[in-house]
Formats: C-alpha cells, sequence, structure tokens
C-alpha cells in the first residue's frame, strides 16, 4: 500500500468475530509515497487509532523519508546503505529485503494476536519510565500466558523435570567489584526462577553495599544465557499472581537500580532474557562469538523479562519490533552499530 491507501483508511485494525487480527501484515511502500504535507498529515491522522503491524519498504536513503511517517511504522526495512548506525533510527538495514519480509510475515502469520500485542505494547513501554513499563509489559505477557496461542505452543512442546542446582549463580568480591556469574553451564544458563532469584539477591546486595564500586556480570560455559527455562513456561496456575511476582522479583528492575556501576560481559546465545536483562546494565560488552535473538513471539508471548522496556532504550521500538516480530539472530557486530552492547570484550 502506498501513502494514499494508507489516508483512505487502508491501515486500519480489523478483527474478526472472536477477535482475532485479519490481515495483520501490511506493507507500506515508502517509495511510491508523495512527499507532500497534505498526503503525510492525511495519513498520520488516518493512523492516529490502533493498526495492525504496518511494515515500510524502501530502497531509496531513509533520510528522504518524512521522519513521523517513519516513526509511525511498526518498523522499517531497507537495503540501502544509508540505514545509519543512530540507535533510535527507525529503519533496520537488511541484506535481502525479500528474505527479511518473508520472515516477518511468516512470524506474524504463525502468531497474530502476540505480534499486535507486542506492537501496541512497544508504543508506550518505550515512551513510559522503566517501573511503568515493566508493569505493562508483565500485564501483556500474563495476558498472552492465558491465550491459545501459548497453550498451542506449549501443548506441541514436551515439558521435562527442572534440575535442582545448588548455585545457580556465583557470587565472589574482589576489593570493591562484585562479580556475578551465570552458573548453568550444561543448560547454557537457561534463566529459570533460580537464576533470577540469585541475580536479585546479588544486586540487592550491591545496592545496599556502597563500597561496591563495580559489579561484573557474566556467565560460565559455552553461552551467556541462552534465555528463559523453557521447563519452567506455563507452570504457574495463576497468571495473575504470576504477573505481581514477575513484577516484584524483576532482575532486570534489579540491575537497572545499580546500572551505573554494572559492566556485563556475553557471549555466545544472548537469547530472550539473555539480552534483555543484561540490556539493562550501564555498560554491555559482547565477545566475537555473541549472538541476539528474541524468540518469544513464536510461543505465542512477547518478551517477559524486561525487553521491551530495555531494549527499546538502547536501539529505539522499531529496531526492537523487528528483533521480536522477526525471531532473527543479530550478530555482535550489529548490535555494537545498534547500540544493543557497547563494546567488545
Amino acid at each position: 500500500m502506498t501513502l494514499s491507501d494508507l489516508a483512505d483508511g487502508a491501515g486500519r485494525l480489523q478483527l474478526d468475530t472472536d477477535g482475532a487480527p485479519v490481515d495483520l501484515f501490511r506493507l507500506v511502500d515508502l517509495d511510491a509515497t508523495p512527499q507532500h504535507d497534505a498526503a503525510e498529515a492525511a495519513a498520520l491522522e488516518a493512523m492516529s487509532g490502533p493498526t495492525p503491524i504496518l511494515v515500510g519498504v524502501t530502497s531509496r536513503s531513509p533520510s528522504s523519508v518524512p521522519t513521523r511517517l517513519l516513526e509511525a511504522m511498526t518498523c522499517t526495512v531497507t537495503s540501502s546503505g544509508d540505514a545509519g548506525c543512530a540507535p533510535q533510527r527507525p529503519v533496520v538495514e537488511v541484506d535481502d529485503v525479500d528474505d527479511a519480509l518473508a520472515d516477518l510475515e511468516s512470524a506474524i502469520s504463525a502468531s497474530p494476536i502476540a505480534a499486535l500485542t507486542l506492537g501496541g505494547l512497544l508504543q508506550l513501554t518505550s515512551r513510559l519510565p522503566v517501573s511503568d513499563g515493566l508493569v505493562a509489559e508483565s500485564l501483556a505477557y500474563s495476558t498472552l500466558l492465558a491465550g491459545r496461542e501459548f497453550a498451542a505452543w506449549r501443548s506441541g512442546t514436551a515439558r521435562r523435570p527442572v534440575p535442582d542446582v545448588a548455585d545457580p549463580v556465583l557470587v565472589s568480591r574482589t576489593d570493591d567489584i562484585l562479580h556475578v556469574t551465570l552458573n548453568q553451564p550444561e543448560r547454557r544458563n537457561a534463566f529459570g526462577r533460580a537464576t533470577r532469584d540469585g541475580l536479585i539477591e546479588a544486586f540487592t546486595l550491591a545496592e545496599l553495599d556502597h563500597t561496591i564500586r563495580r559489579i561484573e556480570l557474566s556467565g560460565r560455559g559455552p553461552s551467556f544465557c541462552s534465555g528463559g527455562d523453557l521447563d519452567e513456561f506455563g507452570t504457574a496456575d495463576d497468571v495473575s499472581s504470576a504477573h505481581l511476582l514477575r513484577v516484584g522479583q524483576s532482575a532486570g528492575r534489579a540491575i537497572h537500580r545499580s546500572a551505573s556501576r554494572v559492566r556485563v560481559v556475553v557471549h555466545g546465545a544472548c537469547i530472550g532474557a539473555g539480552v534483555e536483562v543484561p540490556a539493562f546494565a550501564g555498560r554491555v560488552e559482547a565477545r566475537k562469538d555473541a549472538y541476539f535473538q528474541l524468540p518469544e513471539l513464536r510461543m505465542g508471548l512477547v518478551p517477559g523479562a524486561g525487553g521491551t522496556v530495555s531494549i527499546t532504550r538502547r536501539i529505539g521500538r522499531w529496531r526492537t519490533a523487528f528483533l521480536a516480530l522477526s525471531g532473527r539472530p543479530v550478530a555482535t557486530d550489529v548490535a555494537l552499530r545498534w547500540g544493543l552492547v557497547d563494546g567488545h570484550a
């Protein structure tokens, strides 16, 4: 569709009688967009209400597209080398636009309710204070936990017993430096309740002890963190109580409170919580083998460890949307250009 189509209402959200979104994934050809103020204003007015997932596409320099129009998109993809390095740019540069669009369409079509929820959520969490954003994210996450898309994923995914681990998080001190280490290498440091609680305990200690000048967070084994422990997903009997627990026991919030003192060194897989939680830190450094991925959509969920708050503050809501909607991994060099990490380790 074009800007004129948007102005005529083609960008309005449609739901079926069961509340499921219809024709959710819509492309906006920004190369065919007439560049005059009246058309832009009419399109923006038409998009002021609830919209489907609007993905802009342009082969031109993104700087030639009106900024307000780019910002109104869920995200915009381009093959132009002029997408820029600024963290908040609403444009994602890809090697192959058609491949990127195919990945987006496939993932969104498989989990349309979660995708639509994510699109709306990012508009909130990118503007809200951290604490309020975490509440909004958790409410959306709990809503989806009770939904049919997550239920379909859970019923088709075997659950194994979660092993007891004596020390899922190691804590030690050298002078004024607190070392915090994820310690489940055999499970690629899956982020379960025990790991979350261990991190909160460590960072609460650091918050209370002002003789600790720096906190260093890292992980043992082949990966920093492979994401949430899938064997724990959906085990809560009451999603409303799970929401209260998620907000009250947030590792991301604990890191955020001491962010200026926190340095995280990541390597290998940094998936889901493995990128969401570190993104709260004041400094994140990545080894060359690190890669970053948000796979929650394929489970019928949105990021639930604070990522819609922390990652948007680093790379903007548009690139966060692309990561979460496509499920594509991002290598260290791209993460560094975007500002998802601050340097090489």
